[in-house]
């Protein structure tokens, strides 16, 4: 039974490793659809668009597969993340790069998967594991290095700075929000629902999206809706997949391969050259990874757990029921290691 429990975790993280390196693979991708769409459209139009095109894809698969309504439990978790994640976060970070170059926004950014270890580590009782940290630490200076790289001089606005500082913790609250909410509800609906209530969120921008449509050239709008299907719709939808079956904070690492991802990406389609010093940042940050994927120590089990069953002369003798069989006794020890086994969706 153990082994089995074990075989079965480890295909799970397997596959939510998977999910969340697609996810991370899209959000990179974003970069170019959003350099595509933002000269013509202004911070909150283009997040209401491409909230739009992403709800409306999310809730047709919704409908097809006949998921429904989550439970009552979902909803606080999918609404604080719907505005502050899916809302929040989209409009400061395209209005803090009206003013913030790239590089300096990418490195402000770069605190929400430290934000993400800490407060899960407290709220959701995840713990702080030491390569975590470590990881964590190594990967952000990475990410520094990487942002000072791209940084345009240091011409960044305090205003857009702060505006960037606002998505950050705007992103990491709202992944803390969404773990509880995947309890109750599976990560389609999660993100269906928080995708749309993002979309509720950014009304007030819609008469400015309307306008902008209108002039913005046919390119604009695929890139836009390429955001709303692709970056948006799929990689919110494998990102609430991977979060139920990994720990928070260790996952909020994973995005530290963006900037690793954007670099490659931005040398292969744009051609653009980077410098040994980005490399050395992208190289810092694939080094984080690898340490905060570490695991923990295992807990060194206790005498009761190590001993075979029947080896101790003092051991109670077991219970026959009738038949013959073994009567199944309570066993303390034991319930405690299938827990341990268990999926991490239930930590």
């Amino acid at each position: 039974m153990s082994q089995t429990n074990v075989t079965r975790d480890r295909r799970t993280e397997r596959l939510a490793l998977a999910a969340a390196g697609l996810t991370v693979l899209l959000w990179a991708s974003a970069f170019v659809g959003i350099r595509g769409a933002a000269p013509h459209f202004s911070a909150g139009a283009l997040a209401l668009g491409r909230l739009l095109v992403g709800a409306a894809a999310l809730g047709l698969i919704l409908l097809v597969r006949r998921e429904g309504w989550p439970a009552r439990a979902a909803w606080p978790g999918i609404v604080a993340s719907g505005v502050l994640w899916f809302g929040l976060y989209m409009v400061a970070l395209n209005w803090g790069e009206e003013t913030v170059d790239a590089g300096t926004a990418s490195m402000i950014i770069g605190i929400g998967p430290i934000v993400i270890a800490l407060l899960s580590g407290w709220l959701l009782k995840e713990g702080f594991p030491a390569h975590l940290l470590a990881g964590l630490g190594i990967a952000f200076a990475g990410a520094a290095v990487v942002g000072l790289s791209m940084s345009d001089g240091g011409r960044a606005s305090v205003f857009g700075v702060l505006l960037c500082v606002v998505a950050a913790l705007a992103y990491a609250v709202g992944v803390v929000c969404e773990k509880p909410a995947l309890r109750h509800a599976s990560a389609l609906q999660v993100t269906t629902f928080g995708c749309l209530v993002g979309a509720v969120a950014c009304l007030p921008f819609a008469g400015r999206l309307v306008t902008e449509l209108a002039q913005a050239p046919a390119l604009a709008m695929l890139n836009m809706v390429y955001l709303g299907i692709f970056p948006t719709a799929l990689a919110f939808t494998t990102w609430a997949y991977a979060l139920a079956r990994t720990p928070a904070g260790k996952l909020g690492a994973l995005t530290y391969a963006v900037p690793v991802l954007v670099i490659l990406m931005s040398w292969a389609v744009l051609r653009e050259v980077p410098g040994w010093l980005t490399f050395a940042g992208g190289l810092l940050c694939v080094v984080g990874l690898a340490v905060s994927r570490g695991r923990s120590k295992p807990r060194t089990p206790s005498a009761s757990e190590d001993a075979p069953a029947g080896a101790g002369v003092t051991d109670p003798p077991a219970a026959v029921a009738p038949g013959g069989s073994e009567a199944a006794q309570p066993e303390p020890a034991r319930s405690e290691a299938v827990s341990a086994l268990a999926p991490t969706d239930r930590r």
